[in-house]
Order: C-alpha cells, then structure tokens, then sequence
C-alpha cells in the first residue's frame, strides 16, 4: 500500500493519519481472514514483546498475547506485582532496559504520560493498551466492526451515550473525527470531554468531512444513529464513593429500548465490556443492593439483542492489535 510504519509507537491515534489508520484496518481484515481460514502467520518469529499492566484486562491481555504467538513471538505478561517499574526503578530506566531486550511493549495504565515515558526510552515500539487519556487499540476494533456491518465508515452517525470525558469518550471522537464519521457526544455537560481536545476534533473532522457534537438532550443526540455505543459509568482506577454521583448523572443516558428505537432501524449497540447490564458479577450485584438498579450503562434487553455487535468487537481486538504489532515490527 506503499505506507510503513516500522518503529512507529501506536500511543494515540491522534499520531495517525487516516491513510495510516486505513493501512491498519485493511491488514486486520487481512489478518482476520488468515485466522477465521487457518492459515498460519508466524510472520515475526525470534521476536518477543513484553506486556505490562497496571491495571487488570481480560480481552486486551488475551488479545495480545493471542496475536503475539500466532505471529511466532515470545510473549511476556507482567502483572501489576510483577514490575518494579515506578517502585524501586524509574519508568525510564524500565524502559531502557525492557528496550534491549525485546522488540516491543505494550502498557496498560494510568496517567497517558507513562507510556509516553516508555516510548521516549525504550529504543523500541510501545503500544498504549490503556490509559486514563486514550485506548487506541479498542478505537481500531470499533472501525473495524463497524465497517463490517456497513461497509464503509464515512458520513456514519455515531452516538456515544454516558461518560465523554473518560478515555473512550476521548479516543472515540478523535477516531471518527480522524476517519469522517458525525461524532455526538450525548452526555451531562459535567461529563463532556475537555475543550482543547474537542477543538482539535473539530479541526481534524473538518478535513475529513466528519462532525463533532456535544449535546446534554438524548432525543437530539440519539435520532438517526447509526451506531449507539456506551461504556461503564465508573472507570478502572475510580474509587467507589463515586458510584452514586455517577448513577445520578448518567441514569438519563442508560442505553435502552427507548434510546435504540430514536436510532436508524438497522442501528447497532456497541460497548467495549465489561458491561454491566443485569446482576452477574459482584460489582453489579454489590450496586444492585446499594441504589436498587439492576442495570446500568445498558439495558439487558438491548446487551442481548440483534442489534448488538459487542462481541464481534471483542474479537476484533485481537485481529487489529496483531495488525499493529506486525506492522510495527515487520
């Protein structure tokens, strides 16, 4: 396709031009259909990657560590015990010594800055699997899934219903700001995202024909989606006395049959999970028991419909994120 991004770092996809972005999801489909057909990829063996995480994962530690051995890598997880990092040894002397030993890193953590300190030292790429700021390997899943289902991702109607200041709140704008979707943040105007980054989502929309919005009115935010996507009214890492505050809020933005039915008729549900949409997990129960809502960010009915695409994205993680390592790498 006449792109390389060998040594590239994927931190945000604030760095990435469209083109750049649509190289990545063109080798996902690629890589997808070697996976769903059975061909064998080890395209990158004798490498290794080192995955740290400070904060737990299920589908981006799966994800990675999946698509680093069906490249024919050597994969190393470091959970939050594992690292010195930050503790006895700096971040950047972590780095330098992580750099000389494999061919790259992903992080999963805090403060955006961390893994920024990462790339400035490691000598090799890093690759953001979260931060407080962004998640720009969930952002290629979601493009991916939802040209999928459509075909095409330009002049789309995306709705993104809860927390918009949170990381997905910020990387889901900038990702259809990048890529030419109508971005709509429906959201209490407490929870908007800061006003520098949607300035500059509006100046990339702009060049890509795209649209950016922030409305507190669900009628207004919700009518003629194409796409509803939400996420957890409480992020990893928050403490818990906030869960109340948050229910207040952001009761008026739980996803149900009522919000869908504003949308297009063939619209989707997305949500990067977890999710909790009835009282099978323990936080979900505890908060059952607390506020008396047995649902939260989306409504059971709307999880289990046919409109729900959540677990198509799921799997998408591992096709894009192998898409990233490889074309980093190769």
């Amino acid at each position: 396709m006449g792109l390389n991004i060998k040594g590239r770092h994927f931190l945000s996809l604030l760095d990435y031009s469209p083109e750049e972005i649509r190289y990545l999801l063109d080798l996902s489909k690629d890589f997808k259909s070697m996976k769903r057909s059975g061909m064998p990829h080890r395209y990158l063996e004798g490498k290794n990657i080192v995955l740290i995480f400070e904060k737990s994962s299920t589908r981006t530690r799966c994800s990675f560590e999946v698509a680093g051995m069906d490249l024919g890598m050597g994969v190393t997880y470091l959970d939050p015990g594992s690292s010195q990092m930050g503790k006895k040894e700096s971040i950047a002397d972590t780095a330098r010594v992580l750099g000389r030993l494999y061919d790259g890193i992903e992080y999963r953590g805090f403060e955006q800055s961390l893994v920024q300190t990462l790339a400035d030292y490691a000598g090799v790429p890093v690759w953001n699997g979260l931060t407080d700021q962004f998640h720009p390997t969930q952002m290629l899943a979601d493009l991916l899934t939802i040209e999928e289902e459509f075909g095409f991702l330009k002049g789309l109607n995306f709705t993104y219903a809860g927390d918009a200041r949170n990381n997905l709140g910020n990387s889901l704008m900038i990702a259809c700001a990048k890529m030419g979707l109508h971005f709509t943040a429906c959201a209490p105007k407490a929870l908007f995202p800061a006003e520098d980054l949607v300035a500059k989502a509006k100046e990339i929309a702009i060049e890509s024909g795209g649209s950016v919005k922030l409305t507190e009115d669900i009628k207004t935010g919700t009518t003629n989606a194409d796409i509803i996507y939400t996420d957890i009214w409480v992020s990893m890492g928050e403490p818990d006395d906030v869960w109340e505050t948050r229910i207040n809020l952001l009761k008026p933005y739980q996803v149900n049959a009522q919000m869908m039915a504003n949308a297009k008729p063939e619209a989707i549900f997305m949500h990067c999970l977890p999710s909790f949409h009835d009282t099978n997990t323990t936080i979900g129960a505890d908060i059952a028991a607390k506020f008396g809502i047995k649902e939260m960010e989306v409504t059971n009915d709307v999880f289990e419909s046919k409109r729900s695409r959540v677990f198509t994205e799921a799997e998408n993680r591992m096709h894009t994120i192998k898409a990233v390592i490889y074309a980093t790498l190769h």
